[in-house]
């Protein structure tokens, strides 16, 4: 009798701190969402969701012209580019509508996230993949392309049956995923989307996480992670990476509120305006000027003069040009 697919990881202490961590946040996290700023965080959230996941496959469009191109209005931008973030923001708004443990609905969710970019949206790839560095290097070499319908299918008879905890589940997913992965294009941003997806099946809560914004602003370390367990062919490394990015999401100190109809950022403690541009800067390692405006209510002088001084104390650097580059906290 042929045993049933397990993927292997351990649940380390590690692992199991965290999942406790995440557990008491969340009972934090549900006072401020279900607050009466609750409804715009949900859709900032979902800006920044959006925004993340795209932005981690190489999407350069900002937090402000998302935001923009979800209203409806006309931004400068290429054609797919624009069409990734409204793909991207369809299947996030029908999140809570896919059954997570449904492979079909699973297809459904890539034939919305990547309408127009694919030649066959919503079908198992036909066609052998491997995933390759910057200098061209092959990171990981996918199963063959005739396999994937039956890993697929052992996958998900694996997430049925299984008496692991969702935040482990999910991770677990996640990393499976990915290395089976089963599409030609948009594997990415599917296996973030899933993990979603599990999670907020089980604590709906985490329909309004921007896990993603989070994963963005430590990219690195996610692909680390991810090509660390591919090469000991444990998933342990990825799930406490994971873990500790739904940490950081649901922990986020940063929290909008509104006096006298004005949106500012509070932090734990009352923290000054530097401190608040670093941590939307720990947040969003590529945040615009123009997104910090927004963030901190505050004019771009005044912003600008607080960069400089953090400069000035390197604690905060740019790295690479004006428009490309990136932030790096010192």
């Amino acid at each position: 009798m042929e045993m049933p697919y397990i993927p292997k990881f351990t649940l380390s202490a590690k692992a199991v701190r965290l999942t406790m961590e995440i557990a008491a946040a969340l009972e934090r996290y549900k006072i401020i969402m279900e607050g009466p700023d609750g409804v715009r965080l949900r859709k900032l959230n979902h800006v920044r969701t959006v925004r993340g996941t795209t932005a981690i496959e190489g999407n350069t469009l900002t937090e402000s012209e998302v935001t923009d191109i979800i209203a409806g209005k006309r931004v400068a931008g290429s054609k797919r580019e624009i069409a990734e973030v409204k793909n991207a923001h369809r299947a996030y708004s029908l999140i809570a509508k896919f059954d997570s443990l449904s492979s079909k609905d699973l297809l459904k969710a890539h034939g919305i996230m990547t309408a127009g970019l694919v030649e066959s949206p919503g079908e198992w790839r036909k066609c052998n993949v491997g995933v390759f560095n910057s200098i061209g290097k092959v990171m990981h070499s996918a199963p063959n392309w005739d396999q994937v319908p039956f890993l697929m299918k052992d996958l998900f008879a694996w997430l049925k049956r299984s008496k692991d905890v969702p935040l482990i589940k999910s991770c677990v997913f996640h990393y499976a995923f990915e290395t089976i992965h089963p599409f030609p294009d948009g594997n990415g941003r599917m296996g973030r989307f899933w993990q979603t997806v599990i999670l907020g099946k089980w604590n709906k809560l985490f329909f309004a996480a921007p896990i993603e914004n989070i994963v963005f602003s430590h990219q690195k370390q996610y692909y680390r992670a991810l090509h660390s367990s591919q090469v000991k062919e444990d998933a342990t490394a990825f799930i406490e990476f994971m873990l500790e990015m739904i940490l950081r999401t649901i922990k986020a100190k940063g929290v909008l509120i509104s006096e006298g109809g004005k949106k500012k950022v509070v932090s734990k403690g009352g923290k000054k305006t530097v401190e608040c541009i670093l941590e939307l800067v720990r947040e969003n390692s590529r945040i615009t000027f123009a997104e910090m405006v927004a963030r901190l209510n505050i004019s771009r002088s005044a912003i600008q003069k607080h960069i400089a001084r953090l400069k000035d104390e390197q604690r905060l650097r740019r790295v690479g040009p004006d428009k490309g580059g990136c932030w790096e906290v010192v």
